[in-house]
Formats: C-alpha cells, sequence, structure tokens
C-alpha cells in the first residue's frame, strides 16, 4: 500500500491511536513529536480536551474564541511553551492503535471548533472536517466498520470528502 497521505505535515500533528472501542467509548492515546510517551484517554471528551490542551500549549493553531467564565475570574490560559522534538516524523508514525490510527492536522480553530484533515492510517485515506464533531464522526465510523468487519464480511468504507 502507498503510504502518500501519511505525514505530519504540521507542528502540532499528532498520531491518534485507537485501542477500545465499546458502546461509543473510545479508548486510546495520541502522540505527537515532543512527547515520547503517549497522552492516554478513555473518552472522547478526554481526547478532545486534552487535545485541545495541547495546542493552547503550542499557541498553534491560535484559537479566534476565548473560553468564557460566568464567576468573573479569567479563564485559565496556557503560556506558550517552547518545545523540543524528541521524536522524528517518521518515529510517530510508526504508532499504531489496536483498532485504528489516525493522522489529525488542525489547522484552523475558528468558530469554537476545529477544521483541518484526518488521515486513517489503515485505509492511507484522508478527509477534511469543518468541526470537531464532524471529526468524532469520523473516527466512530471508522471504528464501527472496523467492528462491523470483524463481526461480518462487509467491506468498510469511510465518507467522502463531498459528504
Amino acid at each position: 500500500m502507498e503510504k502518500s497521505q501519511w505525514y505530519m505535515g504540521a507542528p502540532n500533528a499528532v498520531v491518534l491511536c485507537a485501542d477500545r472501542w465499546a458502546d461509543t467509548r473510545l479508548e486510546g492515546g495520541f502522540y505527537h513529536v515532543y512527547k515520547k510517551e503517549p497522552v492516554l484517554f478513555s473518552s472522547v471528551d478526554e481526547a478532545i480536551f486534552a487535545l485541545e490542551q495541547f495546542y493552547d500549549g503550542l499557541k498553534f493553531p491560535y484559537s479566534a474564541t476565548g473560553s468564557r467564565t460566568f464567576d468573573g475570574m479569567r479563564s485559565h490560559e496556557y503560556p506558550a511553551e517552547e518545545r523540543v522534538k524528541i521524536m522524528k516524523d517518521e518515529e510517530v508514525l510508526s504508532r499504531h492503535g489496536d483498532l485504528g490510527t489516525f493522522i489529525i492536522r488542525v489547522q484552523h480553530r475558528q468558530n469554537s471548533s476545529w477544521q483541518g484533515r484526518i488521515t486513517w492510517m489503515e485505509k492511507n485515506k484522508t478527509v477534511y472536517f469543518r468541526s470537531i464533531w464532524e471529526m468524532i464522526k469520523l473516527v466512530a465510523g471508522a471504528l464501527d466498520t472496523v467492528s462491523a468487519q470483524e463481526s461480518d464480511s462487509r467491506e468498510p468504507s469511510w465518507p467522502d470528502e463531498e459528504e
């Protein structure tokens, strides 16, 4: 299989490794070039919040909107961290989840959401997403097809870019 879509392409690119997917509960971790160990999560919420914290720490992509608070306190802001690459891109790309592996490249954080590209490494297929919700649905759809494939012999499919 040609791996033409397998590249990091940005300082904030991550490889999301899905290890377990049951009852819409996602468990796994994500890797980036600034840390050897994965950032672990045991739910979709934890993954999204950990990724958001990672992007806030990098200040890339810069968030177009800030967090709101209703208690009169300023929302807590993450200081920009000087990040030093610890791993090469190829090393990060060699990480894989038990059920699925996705390269996530968030290009913008606008309208209180994310916009970017996601590559399903097992299928070498890249799709653009317009929101966090759309990205989650892409991951869930891919993992559902993997689960369905384990239970029957249907060929998995992933939404096309037009959808």
